[in-house]
């Protein structure tokens, strides 16, 4: 006997309970991810002011770290012509913010877009932004560029990390304890933001001085050997380094 067919009210009631369920459930919210056509990546803290309204004097709700994602729902045009986009942030935070804060990996020209920028960065402010375009375009016919700004930019920042270590870490500070000299240099505090990008360095013990590891001179070498870059990269790699990870 088919219980459902005999009690048509329960079956309409277990019908209403699966439509609930198919409407309401949705995998995104249950993981903390909020729906949306796209995914946003901030790349310009400057301008990544999440606001209440889409206009640059709407309010301020608060500013969107650099490398941190955003679920893209729609768009609005401002009075003075400022495109922005409608974003979901966290389950409870969402705004809109200005859609030249964020790149967009799916869409066609941001990856030139984010080169600019990089090209217009310095220091830290390049690698981080260098960071983010090799995890956001993994097949950017622009990816061999970036590769070399990512560790020229990396080899420039260990010049500075060299120096301040040296004025940092005290001699007879060091001598005082067992470890071995060379690893409070490579424990030096200022390398920690560097490694959390991604950069590795290693240490000339002889001249006391950091340099970039290589990685991405590397892998430019691996996956692009007939590229400009390619020829660039291995001029950078230094073989004769002392190498202590």
């Amino acid at each position: 006997m088919n219980t459902c067919s005999s009690h048509p009210r329960l079956f309409s009631i277990f019908l209403l309970t699966i439509s609930f369920v198919n409407v309401f459930y949705n995998p995104a919210h249950a993981q903390g991810r909020a729906p949306g056509r796209h995914v946003g990546i901030v790349v310009d803290e400057r301008l990544s002011v999440l606001r209440a309204s889409p206009d640059l004097s709407g309010k301020l709700l608060r500013r969107i770290g650099r490398g941190r994602t955003v679920r893209i729902t729609g768009q609005s045009r401002s009075r003075d012509g400022v495109l922005f986009y409608s974003v979901v942030v966290t389950r409870r935070t969402r705004g809109w913010l200005q859609k030249e804060a964020v790149i967009v990996s799916r869409r066609a020209g941001d990856d030139e877009r984010l080169v600019r920028l990089i090209n217009a960065s310095a220091d830290f402010d390049r690698v981080a932004r260098a960071r983010i375009f090799l995890d956001a375009f993994p097949h950017s016919p622009l990816r061999a560029r970036v590769l070399l700004l990512f560790g020229d930019a990396a080899e420039h920042a260990a010049v500075k990390l060299s120096h301040d270590a040296s004025r940092r870490l005290d001699a007879e500070e060091m001598q005082a304890n067992a470890a071995p000299v060379f690893s409070y240099s490579l424990n030096y505090a200022g390398l920690d933001r560097y490694n959390r990008q991604g950069v590795g360095f290693v240490f000339d013990r002889d001249q006391r001085k950091f340099h970039y590891e290589g990685a991405s001179w590397r892998e430019i070498i691996r996956r692009y050997p007939r590229s400009p870059e390619a020829a660039q990269a291995r001029t950078r790699l230094r073989p004769s380094v002392t190498e202590t990870n």
